[in-house]
């Protein structure tokens, strides 16, 4: 769940109005728009590995229904080739006062197979304040799978704030044509230290992160001659606009 979005919720909107540069709204019909790149980082893995990784959004609209774009990927600085690029264009309506839906597309386009998919999701602040965004995809060959992401600020002081955060991928079927078994396919857990530079529009930050792959998606790895598992040192920006 991105932050412009928990913000607005509720009696928050006109605070948030003056309070973010960029969270722009016109004068009439309420239409709001913004921008955010939750992660644009740099990663050095244990064994000296290179890696560029982004995940970003943007949104237009109103508050009962936005147009939105995530994208996310991971470039191999080493190989200099995309390890992952997905893209996903979804319209979102709230459906409670913390949750919103959404339904649309996504677009993978890493090197080597492109596939297209359907996706719904649901996305929201959890008791605890835990930020939640789960996902359904269905691919165009029929393969279903799943994605959760959990983000949790705690706040050191008004600026300093220490994120920990985990995605987990799971198949409902065997995709060979790009590698993904049945199951719990993949996770990520991450922690991150940031520092508010202006108004929680620039934050940048240091931090860690540990992929791991399971059962036969690890499998698949191995036979190419791929790690299954990796520890990141991360440093990076978090902007919002």
């Amino acid at each position: 769940m991105k932050r412009y979005d928990l913000m607005m919720k509720g009696g928050f909107v006109a605070m948030v109005m003056a309070a973010v540069p960029g969270a722009g709204q016109a004068a009439e019909g309420r239409t709001y728009y913004g921008f955010q790149a939750e992660q644009f980082e740099y990663r050095l893995g244990d064994e000296n590995e290179k890696r560029l990784v982004w995940d970003a959004d943007a949104f237009w609209g109103t508050d009962e229904l936005k147009l939105r774009w995530q994208g996310e990927g991971e470039r191999d600085l080493d190989a200099d080739i995309n390890e992952g690029f997905e893209n996903r264009l979804v319209l979102q309506t709230p459906i409670s006062d913390f949750f919103d839906a959404k339904a649309g597309i996504r677009l993978d386009t890493p090197t080597g197979t492109d596939r297209w998919y359907g996706t719904v999701g649901i996305m929201g602040l959890a008791p605890q304040w835990i930020e939640v965004d789960a996902d359904l995809f269905v691919s165009e060959t029929g393969d279903g799978s799943a994605r959760l992401d959990l983000e949790y600020e705690g706040l050191i002081t008004n600026r300093v704030i220490l994120t920990p955060s985990i995605e987990l991928n799971a198949a409902f079927s065997e995709d060979r044509e790009i590698e993904v078994g049945t199951g719990i396919s993949s996770a990520e857990i991450g922690l991150r230290l940031s520092y508010d530079l202006i108004d929680r529009s620039v934050a940048p930050y240091i931090g860690v992160s540990y992929e791991r792959k399971f059962g036969d998606t690890a499998d698949f790895a191995k036979e190419d001659g791929e790690d299954f598992e990796a520890t990141y040192i991360v440093t990076g920006l978090r902007l919002m606009f």
